[in-house]
């Protein structure tokens, strides 16, 4: 189809430009096109004379529609903090669009809070965070929801997808309260709000179906919106890798390091896995999702415990797949983790008096006391006899959720590959030594050549500064200087120019400095501008290194009013939080604040993502 400049209004230029747009246009394109035309720039009908542009008969006729109400716009929000409610959002969003529906997606951190009295339909999903605490990019909407400057919100409707973990006390915290509190404020459900544990592929699915009905239900009559069954992904870019979480990629092993010294009380495997062939592609500051296994120690313990067949077929999922049990109990199942939803359904096959009895809700404390360090086979001895198969016992359990760990390397200084620093998980409880589930795995039993089921987690939550000329500062404990390992090969290849300053804490300096011969390298060079390490257990006082941030407060200070970014990743629930506190510290002596100041000086960096954290 081609326009002609003779007998039309447009000039031969435009013409052309029209001739270029036009074959483009999918049908769909080009009735919103025209009726925009039609509705937007036009209170007139053209005169019957007016001449037509050769072509345009051609095109589908567009019948006059009566004035309507425009469709109602869908914003999707997300709080994340490892990056799955990221994830699940941009892909919920493309599908949405797919159905032609009006949508737009941010994090909670970018979307201005004041703004929720003109959104109309409202999808959040959001992760909890600690002991029931919004993930960082959610905390500024959320205290903006709960103070008094938080609008009536009569004309919102809204929908909830709560990511969690049932092993915490707080499950879904963070999604419940949001729920509740945009109910108090005049909100109405969309859709009931669905809380995820950690297998929450299907029920996420679920809820979105549930949401795209209630939305196509609702729409305008001048609004194009499919069935919404049959969703289809977006047509795949060439470029870009077929592996992901549903789809993982068999990385192979290149090494597997102890990172350790003879004599240390700890063991931190470096391990360095193969991804060529894989197109898979990661910044620093991603991690890498790894698929374990159980010890198959004790699954067959376990199912001796159980006196079960270790070949009998078992259903693994909705559609009926199956394995064999043995199988299913090694890849499939989680076996070390004991949580109080998985008591309560395993209570309803036994009439075992003293497991009923611990689920009294006047019994959370001793419940807790429990749960904390058993397992199932702790479970079978100690609540047995079970008369109860196999794949009835089986159904109750969740599945084996992966295992996320931040990435050690740059992909432009190894191309192809890819570095992890995991510290392996030991400890005793209740007469049995205890093995982290894939740390163990990678600690005993995996060597070079062997291989691991893995995907790349994007965590847009911690990332560089855009410009490599911006000083960094960088503060870590243990496996928490992994990401820096990488920031600083980045920092190598771009020939960045910005000073670097890392605080790195460990328990003896002696066997526990990990990467040591790389961060003097790099001191050497002077990639790295300054370093602070903090060894805990050489000392006769414990220094940690909130200490040695305290110490130098007054440089840190000038750092950060420099514009310098700052980075924690470690442990949320002492290190991290102890690292927040010595900020705060610091602002008050050094930049003369008040506490309140200190801490809005704090959130404000962190809305200008100069204080962004990996924690766990």
């Amino acid at each position: 189809m081609h326009f002609q400049v003779t007998n039309s209004p447009f000039s031969e230029e435009q013409v052309q430009l029209l001739n270029q747009l036009f074959p483009t246009l999918t049908e769909s394109q080009k009735l919103w096109l025209s009726g925009y035309l039609a509705a937007g720039h036009s209170t007139e009908a053209p005169p019957a004379n007016a001449p037509v542009a050769q072509g345009a008969a051609e095109s589908q006729a567009i019948p006059q529609q009566p004035s309507q109400t425009p469709a109602r716009e869908v914003t999707v929000l997300y709080g994340s903090q490892t990056g799955n409610a990221q994830t699940l959002a941009e892909e919920f969003t493309q599908k949405l669009q797919e159905k032609n529906l009006e949508v737009t997606v941010t994090s909670l951190d970018d979307f201005k809070p004041k703004n929720i009295k003109k959104v109309q339909d409202l999808l959040i999903l959001t992760s909890t965070h600690g002991e029931g605490e919004p993930p960082d990019n959610a905390l500024t909407f959320y205290e903006f929801l709960y103070s008094k400057r938080a609008p009536e919100l009569e004309n919102l409707r809204f929908s909830i997808l709560s990511l969690g973990d049932t092993s915490y006390e707080f499950f879904c915290q963070t999604g419940k309260d949001f729920d509740q509190r945009l109910e108090e404020l005049g909100g109405t459900r969309l859709y009931p709000r669905v809380d995820c544990d950690l297998d929450f592929e299907e029920p996420a699915d679920e809820w979105f179906e549930g949401v795209l009905n209630e939305l196509v239900q609702s729409k305008q009559s001048n609004t194009e919106v499919g069935s919404s069954e049959g969703i289809s992904p977006a047509p795949s870019n060439p470029s870009e890798s077929v592996y992901s979480k549903k789809n993982p990629f068999r990385a192979e092993i290149l090494e597997n390091l102890n990172l350790n010294g003879r004599g240390s009380n700890k063991e931190t495997r470096h391990l360095e896995l193969d991804l060529e062939g894989s197109q898979l592609s990661f910044e620093p500051g991603d991690a890498v999702g790894i698929y374990p296994e159980n010890d198959p120690v004790l699954v067959d313990n376990l199912i001796v415990e159980m006196n079960w067949n270790p070949e009998e077929l078992i259903t693994v999922s909705k559609d009926g797949e199956q394995q064999v049990l043995r199988d299913a109990l090694t890849s499939t199942y989680e076996i070390t983790n004991i949580t109080k939803p998985l008591l309560e359904k395993l209570a309803q096959l036994t009439n075992h008096e003293e497991l009923h009895s611990l689920l009294e809700s006047d019994k959370n404390e001793e419940l807790k006391a429990y749960i904390y360090g058993r397992d199932l086979i702790d479970l079978a001895r100690e609540f047995g006899p079970w008369n109860v198969s196999a794949n009835d016992f089986v159904q109750n359990l969740r599945k084996l959720p992966p295992r996320l760990y931040s990435i050690a390397s740059s992909l432009t200084a190894n191309p192809d590959e890819v570095h992890l620093t995991i510290g392996a998980l030991r400890y005793d409880a209740h007469g049995r030594a205890r093995t982290g589930v894939c740390s163990g795995q990678c600690a005993e039993r995996l060597q070079p050549g062997d291989s691991l089921p893995i995907y790349i987690q994007k965590n847009a939550n911690f990332k560089l500064p855009e410009t490599l000329d911006t000083p960094v500062i960088m503060i870590g404990a243990g496996t928490g200087v992994a990401p820096y390992r990488a920031f600083l090969e980045e920092w190598e290849e771009n020939d960045a120019e910005g000073d670097t300053w890392l605080f790195f804490g460990e328990q003896h300096f002696v066997t526990d400095f990990l990467y040591q011969i790389e961060w003097q390298k790099w001191l050497k060079e002077g990639i790295l501008t300054k370093m602070d390490v903090a060894f805990s257990r050489d000392t006769e006082e414990k220094v940690y290194v909130q200490h040695r941030m305290l110490e130098k407060g007054k440089e840190l200070y000038q750092w950060i009013q420099a514009g310098a970014y700052v980075y924690v990743c470690g442990d949320e629930k002492y290190m991290a939080k102890d690292v927040n506190s010595a900020l705060l510290t610091i602002f008050e002596r050094e930049g003369g604040m008040s506490e309140a100041e200190a801490e809005a000086y704090l959130a404000d960096m962190r809305n200008q993502k100069r204080y962004q954290r990996d924690v766990y």
